[in-house]
């Protein structure tokens, strides 16, 4: 599988236009954007090519200050999510990216549960019927860190997916947010791999370089293999140092085959 370095958070040291140069030197081709929306999109898709790059992943832009975690399951903002995927639509235009995590927002008290999945579900159609080009992913987020998100585990995930019933809506499967919430990486994994569009890591509880030896993450990752996923590895930590000081943590998967070798570790 190929690796993919999450500039927003690997390089959040460096000013936003140094970031790409620096994920290139490092070794990575492949590169996650969390909010690539301060700039005109041509001026990332720029960026990439002048730097040999891929954008694999971006999020949906926060378009609004009361709902800062995502609009997709709010009942009262389906034209404010409307204009925030349009956004991101045109971000993935200019760059060729094709996957996009679309994010759901909070739990809100004023609407039954079952009304917020109403409309996710009604959104997420559109939004893959109006733009047949992308694959929408839903990821749940751990409580720790987001108290109160719309789903906080892979299992909630999966439920909202197969009433979304869509061929280009899946799921974004995060090892930190599974081991924060006290499962098991491997497990969580096998029951829902036929879902899983995209994999991201990182190291719980400080979301820092993974350590390999700790919460099965090693035996998570081979599994991964294992099942045949080909897709990306998104390495969306904060470096406990620098990004390029932190990248030894890869080198038991270099050591297995599973990962395509990586310039900064090789």
């Amino acid at each position: 599988m190929q690796l993919a370095a999450n500039l927003s958070l690997l390089y959040a040291d460096l000013p936003v236009a140094e970031r790409f140069a620096a994920a290139s030197q490092d070794g990575f081709r492949q590169v996650e954007i969390l909010s690539p929306y301060d700039q005109p999109p041509d001026w990332y898709a720029q960026q990439l090519a002048r730097h040999g790059l891929e954008l694999v992943l971006i999020n949906t832009p926060v378009v609004s200050p009361d709902h800062i975690m995502g609009l997709a399951a709010q009942p009262a903002a389906q034209a404010l999510f409307r204009q925030a995927m349009q956004q991101a639509a045109d971000v993935c235009l200019a760059t060729g990216c094709q996957s996009v995590h679309v994010m759901a927002g909070l739990r809100d008290a004023r609407y039954a549960r079952d009304e917020q999945s109403r409309v996710l579900h009604e959104n997420l159609r559109w939004a893959a019927d109006t733009w047949p080009g992308l694959v929408l992913h839903l990821e749940a987020l751990n409580r720790s860190d987001v108290a109160d998100y719309f789903y906080s585990i892979p299992a909630q995930v999966a439920q909202e997916l197969a009433a979304i019933a869509h061929p280009r809506v899946g799921m974004q499967f995060d090892f930190y947010h599974v081991v924060k919430e006290g499962l098991s990486p491997s497990t969580e994994l096998e029951r829902h791999f036929p879902l899983v569009r995209h994999v991201q890591i990182a190291g719980a509880p400080d979301r820092h370089e993974p350590d390999l030896g700790q919460d099965g993450l090693l035996d998570a990752v081979l599994r991964l293999d294992a099942l045949g996923y080909t897709g990306t590895l998104g390495l969306e930590y904060r470096p406990a140092t620098t990004a390029r000081d932190g990248l030894d943590w890869l080198r038991p998967l270099l050591d297995e085959n599973v990962i395509v070798c990586h310039n900064a570790t090789s």
